[in-house]
């Protein structure tokens, strides 16, 4: 009976407890008195049994026993909210992943590093001298980091540096893998490509695959037939006889004379088409492929980011020994020495070239597989007609160069409007649809810009790459305008010619401009360095280097400059006329350049739809910026030039008029409400 008596108890405080609901059941001893006892066992049995209890009126509490709270989890007003939040979660994912593959579809393609902003190139030897022997050397150019940065620069284009004989400025290589000692050590290199990175910039560096130096190690086994490498050079045999040597044909060495010259260890003449100490290789055998690659491996180990691969044409020549044709027919073919006299169908430009310059391409992309280590490559493509130049895009499928670059500019000798006009549609003309531009003023190989058109065309030339579409490329010092020297005796190995633009860099007006402690330079400095100088014009306002930080930081931070379709409005030989637009953005610039003399222009004839006043965004004037132009009459002096800013939303490239007159590489649109780029133009 007692026993019986408990567990009715025990039912009861359980159904006192879902009565009073007051969380806790602080003492199991103190109960109510039931005024019927008889119906507490009804109660338990109505509970603990097969017929479910009414909880209408009764509240989860804390400590509920999970059959009681089961109960509660299965009425509608608990079960539909929970179904409705796991189905709004559901929702929600397959929301968000949607969103993601659509953002990525509809997203054009990003902006490599590249492309981005401009390249700026050294010639390592007038850069900066560390160790006072007169030669600029690797360590100067980490010295200088900070002020590279200072031009919003992203790559670092050093030529090159490998050990050399010095012949054909370092182009004749003794060694692929060896700093030359005039520059430093690997140990430099290594400290300079680090410092590089560390400043957020990448390294691109020449590499001329073509030729060796006669000191060449694979020269020296070749000429005495040892192994592997008796075949690494073109050789054939030729008559040579008291002195005199009679080639197998006519083909001409670049510099001019007969390309062939007689060895008499070997007693064969070996094919070069440059200076005699630069023995070409022979592309046709595998092994030489094999060493290339390999010498391409080693530097990108090291970590840079790209190449320059120069005199690619002349990698493969005819296995046939055929004479190349006259150009002028009628001449005594004794007398033709010069190259130019000759068509260079059996030495240029080969079947198969491209073959081999896609599988430089192919070893590099074989390091570009790490996000953000994409590798450059990059091909001067001196001296080839524009058709051909473009080869080496590549195929739609199958990529060659990300570009060649473009030299055209450079060797523009005269201002001249229609002049410009005509370099910049041959390029966007017959550039392969969705391939990327670059422009360049200026060389190693070049007279300087200031010494071909005058130091009153610096600021408009800067502005002209800055403003063009595509990735713009300075040679050191044009950012100053600095000009050429007059070298008149030299104890260097060299053609004068070239000389003339590898001054020392102008960074003060100290002694030797401040490139090098030296008592002697290895090439004088030229005489305007007191005011053409880093340190002097870095203080004044309207300066050539001032103004070029301008224009570099409105590249890098305006999506009409980086991304932005380009239409061309009018030429003559004074002046040329551009728009920059991008769908999606109501800004427009137009550009105004004058190369000749002054002239007053009607931008209402040109432009349909074009304010009466436009801003000045930015002037070679730097008195006139930030004020307004009157449309109707615009007059520039010589040497002048606009960056006009003006709300339209009737951009030219929709225009059918303007339809043939635009280009634009990676198409993108501006969305202001997303803030982001998109392809739904």
């Amino acid at each position: 009976m007692a026993e019986n008596k408990g567990k009715t108890d025990s039912i009861r405080m359980s159904m006192q407890g879902c009565r009073t609901n007051n969380g806790f059941v602080q003492n199991e001893d103190i109960l109510e008195k039931d005024p019927d006892p008889g119906s507490r066992l009804d109660d338990a049995v109505a509970v603990l049994g097969p017929v479910e209890p009414d909880l209408k009126d009764i509240r989860p509490y804390a400590g509920m026993p999970k059959e009681v709270l089961f109960q509660f989890s299965g009425q509608a007003r608990y079960r539909l909210p929970r179904e409705v939040l796991f189905w709004l979660t559901v929702a929600s994912v397959f929301v968000l992943i949607g969103a993601t593959i659509a953002i990525i579809a509809v997203s054009p393609k990003c902006l490599d590093w590249w492309q981005a902003g401009p390249m700026y190139q050294i010639y390592p030897r007038s850069f900066k001298d560390s160790d006072m022997d007169g030669n600029g050397d690797l360590k100067g150019i980490q010295e200088k980091l900070d002020y590279i940065t200072t031009l919003n620069i992203k790559t670092i284009w050093i030529t090159s540096f490998y050990k050399s004989s010095l012949k054909d400025f370092r182009h004749g290589v003794e060694d692929f893998r060896e700093i030359d000692p005039i520059f430093g050590t690997m140990k430099d290199f290594e400290n300079l490509i680090a410092a590089i990175h560390d400043k957020g910039l990448k390294l691109i560096i020449d590499f001329i695959p073509n030729h060796t130096s006669d000191k060449h190690a694979w020269f020296q086994l070749s000429r005495t037939r040892t192994g592997k490498y008796t075949d690494y050079y073109i050789w054939h045999d030729c008559t040579h006889e008291n002195g005199i040597t009679v080639p197998p044909n006519n083909w001409l060495s670049v510099y001019g004379n007969s390309s062939w010259h007689f060895d008499e260890v070997r007693n064969q003449c070996y094919f070069h088409q440059f200076m005699r100490e630069q023995p070409d290789l022979n592309f046709h055998n595998p092994d030489v492929q094999e060493e290339i690659k390999e010498i391409i491996q080693f530097w990108l180990t090291k970590g840079v980011d790209g190449f320059s691969f120069d005199a690619v044409k002349f990698l493969l020549e005819a296995e046939h020994l055929r004479d190349e044709a006259q150009v002028n027919k009628t001449q005594i073919p004794d007398t033709v020495t010069h190259y130019w006299e000759l068509y260079h169908d059996f030495t240029t430009t080969q079947v198969g070239m491209h073959d081999i310059v896609r599988s430089f391409r192919q070893t590099m992309d074989q390091y570009s597989r790490e996000p953000g280590r994409y590798r450059f490559m990059g091909i001067e493509a001196y001296g080839e007609s524009i058709d051909r130049t473009m080869m080496y895009y590549g195929l739609p499928f199958v990529q060659e160069a990300d570009f060649p670059f473009n030299n055209y500019l450079s060797e523009l000798n005269t201002p001249s409007g229609n002049g410009v006009f005509e370099v910049i549609t041959s390029w966007m003309e017959n550039m392969p649809e969705g391939k990327w531009p670059n422009w360049m003023i200026g060389g190693p190989d070049r007279a300087r810009l200031t010494s071909r058109l005058g130091a009153e065309y610096v600021n408009i030339m800067n502005m002209l790459v800055f403003t063009l579409p595509g990735t713009p490329i300075t040679y050191y010092g044009e950012e100053i305008g600095m000009r050429n020297i007059l070298v008149t005796n030299l104890n260097e190995s060299y053609d004068v010619d070239t000389l003339f633009s590898k001054s020392p860099m102008q960074w003060d007006n100290s002694s030797n401009a401040g490139f090098s402690e030296a008592s002697h330079t290895w090439l004088p400095t030229s005489s305007d360095y007191h005011t053409v100088n880093v340190d002097v014009q870095k203080t004044q306002p309207r300066s050539a280097l001032k103004f070029y930080q301008e224009l570099s930081l409105l590249h890098v931070n305006e999506l009409l400059l980086s991304r932005g379709w380009f239409c061309y409005l009018r030429n003559n030989s004074h002046s040329v006329v551009y728009t920059r637009e991008l769908d999606g953005i109501d800004r427009v610039f137009l550009v105004v350049l004058n190369f000749g003399e002054s002239s007053p222009l009607n931008l209402k004839e040109m432009v349909p739809n074009i304010p009466t006043r436009a801003s000045i965004r930015l002037s070679t004037s730097f008195a006139d910026k930030g004020g307004q132009v009157d449309t109707h009459d615009i007059l520039l002096d010589k040497g002048e030039g606009l960056v006009l800013e003006y709300n339209t939303k009737n951009l030219l490239h929709h225009q059918t008029a303007f339809r043939d007159r635009c280009f634009v590489s990676n198409r993108a649109c501006y969305s202001s409400t997303l803030n982001l780029l998109h392809s739904l133009c």
